[in-house]
């Protein structure tokens, strides 16, 4: 097969990744073979290509990529997956299932986990092996390249809609700090539950033309003022300097949730930006509960993703525009048949 190969982390503008002949992977006990159909990119595939994430965690060569759409060539023994399923594999690859935080229903804090794309082999490639109990069975109503974005950018956008802790969503007022892969979906799902959407973003030609289009109730740059207190926001940017204004727009009690893996430094600000119980907090991976949940919800609100589509061959082009915000909703990368191109 042929597979996009990290072998050193640098600036995905020196062209990183390595188009590369390689054997077809040989699944685990447990472990599903998948022939890759589609594979979405995100932030996260750039931090990790570009060293930016904790070092330790890195074993190279690798093949990124985490949001991974194709059908089962194998699968184990017993397993309610059979040969011919359309499936994906997330971001989240496999957990511990020992720690406290597992015991707990919190995987996405397992002490010992793995991570498609990073601690593993990923879906930069023409196939990919993952746990059984780790893939999601794909809706039908959604095509390949449509689905795609979902397995990250929009479970990662749903957990972060969650955190946002709102009791009651009809006419709740969400700042959402970023327009790409996982704004362009959560604004969906949080329209769909009856919230007002305000969007701070500082592309005009793509990002705040497609947030209007998708019904945002306001738009402005990353740094100005909605003009209404706003009751949560989420910041899926991964620029800290953001942070000090996001909180100057929550309401009383509002919160702000960090929607990235990595995130530049966030500077000092004065207490009374965090005062009247605002509340900052992150987001960590999700759990398989978050993504079987976010997938069905997408269905009924009838998400769509929009997506800019490259061959897999071309994948260092396709991160090169994603860094400079050059993708209008979200990247995927596409293989042909014979996983060769």
């Amino acid at each position: 097969m042929y597979a996009q190969v990290l072998h050193e982390c640098k600036p995905v503008t020196e062209d990183p990744l390595v188009w590369t002949e390689m054997p077809r992977p040989e699944p685990r006990a447990g472990e599903v073979l998948v022939k890759v159909q589609a594979c979405g990119i995100c932030r996260t595939d750039l931090h990790v290509v570009e060293g930016e994430l904790d070092p330790g965690r890195y074993s190279l060569p690798l093949v990124p990529g985490h949001q991974v759409v194709g059908t089962i060539e194998s699968a184990p023994q017993g397993s309610a997956l059979q040969a011919g399923r359309r499936v994906g594999v997330p971001w989240l690859h496999a957990t511990c299932g020992r720690c406290r935080f597992c015991r707990s229903e919190r995987e996405n804090l397992c002490d010992h986990p793995e991570f498609t794309g990073w601690t593993r082999n990923g879906g930069f490639a023409g196939y990919v092996t993952a746990p059984a109990d780790f893939v999601y069975p794909l809706p039908p109503q959604l095509t390949d390249i449509e689905v795609a974005p979902l397995l990250c950018a929009g479970i990662i956008g749903y957990r972060c809609l969650r955190q946002c802790e709102l009791d009651n969503w009809a006419g709740a007022r969400l700042g959402l700090y970023g327009f790409g892969a996982a704004g362009h979906i959560a604004i969906q799902i949080a329209r769909h539950r009856g919230a007002e959407v305000y969007v701070c973003t500082r592309d005009h030609a793509r990002h705040q033309k497609l947030a209007e289009e998708l019904g945002a109730k306001w738009v402005g740059g990353s740094f100005d003022a909605p003009p209404v207190k706003l009751d949560a926001s989420i910041i899926f940017a991964p620029a800290g300097e953001i942070v000090p204004a996001a909180l100057q727009a929550l309401n009383r009690d509002g919160r702000l949730v960090l929607g990235g893996i990595h995130m530049s430094a966030i500077p000092e600000f004065p207490y009374q930006d965090i005062y009247w119980e605002r509340v900052i907090r992150s987001v960590a991976n999700n759990t398989r509960a978050d993504g079987r949940e976010f997938l069905a919800e997408a269905v009924q609100a009838n998400v769509k993703t929009h997506t800019q589509v490259f061959p897999m061959a071309n994948a260092n082009d396709a991160l090169l525009a994603l860094k400079q915000d050059a993708i209008k909703g979200a990247g995927v990368l596409v293989m042909d048949r014979e996983g060769s191109a």
